[in-house]
C-alpha cells in the first residue's frame, strides 16, 4: 500500500442519532451507547450531526453533557451546529459549560447560512426579526469572540449582592483553539483559516467552477490547501475529513447487502453537481477494511490530512453500527497506521 503523506493520527465518527417520535429515549440512549462503544475501543473523537424538526439530534450540546458524564477521554464534537438557529451568546455559555464538565474535551463545529426551509420556520424562529437576522459569517465571529473571552457587555462589577462579568461565564480557556467550521467550499476554507479555526470537511462539496472537471477529491483538495494557506499555523493547521466509510470486514452476508444497497442507491448524486447550489457528493466507500484503505490512500484529500471524522450511515441499526465501529477501530484504523487511544 503506497503511504499517505500524513499518516492517520486520529479516528473519530459521526452520528446523526435518529430515533422513533413514539419512543425518543432509545434513540438517544443508543447514540450515548454508541460513544462509550467509541471510548472502549479507542477512538479518538465521537462526532454530532445535527437536526431540528426532524427526528435526529436536535439538541447536540445537551447530548454532549450526556456522553462527556458516561466518558473520561473521548473528545465530542458537532458536524456541525447550523447558526442560523442559535443566538451566539447564549450558545457560547452552554458550550462553555459542557467544555468545563468534560474536563476540556469539547469540539464544536458551526456552519452558517439562512436555517433550512427558513420560509416556513421563520415565524416560529424569529417571528419579529426573520428580515433582520444576519445569517453571514459574522454569526461565526460573534461566537468566537464571546468563546474566546472577548467582552460581551460593557458592564461588570457588583450590583447589589450580586457580580457581573463583562465576558461568558464560565470561560474555558482551551475551547477557542478547538472551534471548527464545516465548510463545502473555497470562501468557507478560507474564512475558516484567516480567523484560526479548524476546518471540518465532508462528503460535500460545491463545484465552483461550471466547466469542471468535477474531481470531488481534487476539489476538496484545494479547500484543504486554501484553508491552510489563510491559517496562522499554515500545514500544521487542522483539518478532519469526513467520508461516509463502511468496512464489511465482520458483517454478516445480510449486512453486507443492505450496505452495498444503501450505497448503490446514492451513487448517481457522485456522478454531477446538484441542485443550483452545484453540491458535489463522494460515493461511500463499502468493504474490507483492507479495500477501504486502498482507495483512501488514493484520495488526494485523504493524503493532505491526518485525522478523520468517518460518518456513519443515517438509517442503520445499533448493531450495524456496533459491527461497522468496530471494524473501523480494530482493522480500517490500523491499516491506515492509526494507533487507538488508551
Amino acid at each position: 500500500m503506497p503511504p499517505t503523506s500524513r499518516p492517520l493520527r486520529r479516528l473519530g465518527f459521526l452520528t446523526i442519532g435518529l430515533f422513533d417520535e413514539a419512543d425518543p429515549r432509545r434513540g438517544h440512549e443508543s447514540t450515548l451507547e454508541i460513544i462509550e462503544l467509541g471510548e472502549r475501543l479507542g477512538f479518538d473523537s465521537a462526532w454530532l450531526r445535527h437536526r431540528h424538526l426532524q427526528y435526529g439530534i436536535s439538541s447536540p450540546v445537551a447530548v454532549m453533557a450526556a456522553a462527556s458524564q458516561r466518558t473520561r477521554r473521548i473528545e465530542l464534537g458537532t458536524a456541525v451546529i447550523p447558526l442560523g438557529w442559535e443566538n451566539p451568546l447564549r450558545l457560547a455559555e452552554d458550550l462553555a459549560t459542557v467544555d468545563i464538565l468534560s474536563g476540556g474535551r469539547v469540539n464544536p463545529g458551526v456552519s452558517v447560512g439562512p436555517p433550512m426551509h427558513f420560509d416556513q420556520v421563520k415565524e416560529a424562529l424569529y417571528p419579529d426579526t426573520a428580515d433582520a437576522e444576519d445569517f453571514s459569517y459574522e454569526r461565526v465571529r460573534r461566537l468566537l469572540a464571546f468563546v474566546r473571552g472577548e467582552s460581551a457587555t460593557d458592564f461588570s462589577g457588583v450590583e447589589g449582592f450580586e457580580v457581573f462579568s463583562d465576558r461568558v461565564q464560565p470561560h474555558s480557556p482551551g475551547l477557542g483553539r478547538r472551534m471548527w467550521y464545516g465548510g463545502g467550499s473555497l470562501s468557507s476554507a478560507r474564512w475558516a483559516g484567516e480567523h484560526g479555526m479548524n476546518f471540518l470537511t465532508s462528503s460535500v462539496v460545491k463545484a465552483e467552477n461550471a466547466e469542471g472537471p468535477y474531481d470531488f477529491a481534487e476539489i476538496q483538495l484545494s479547500h484543504i490547501r486554501a484553508f491552510r494557506d489563510r491559517h496562522p499555523d499554515g500545514d500544521s493547521a487542522r483539518v478532519s475529513q469526513g467520508l461516509v466509510v463502511i468496512p464489511t470486514d465482520s458483517a454478516t452476508p445480510e449486512q453486507r447487502k443492505r450496505y452495498e444497497e444503501y450505497a448503490a442507491k446514492r451513487t448517481p448524486r457522485t456522478t454531477s453537481p446538484q441542485g443550483p447550489a452545484r453540491v458535489l457528493f463522494a460515493p461511500d466507500l463499502v468493504g474490507t477494511a483492507d479495500e477501504i484503505a486502498e482507495r483512501l490512500v488514493g484520495h488526494a484529500a485523504f493524503r493532505e490530512v491526518d485525522e478523520v471524522a468517518f460518518a456513519l450511515p443515517f438509517t442503520f441499526e445499533h448493531e450495524d453500527y456496533v459491527q461497522i465501529l468496530t471494524d473501523m477501530a480494530t482493522k480500517l484504523g490500523p491499516a491506515l497506521g492509526w494507533q487507538p487511544s488508551v
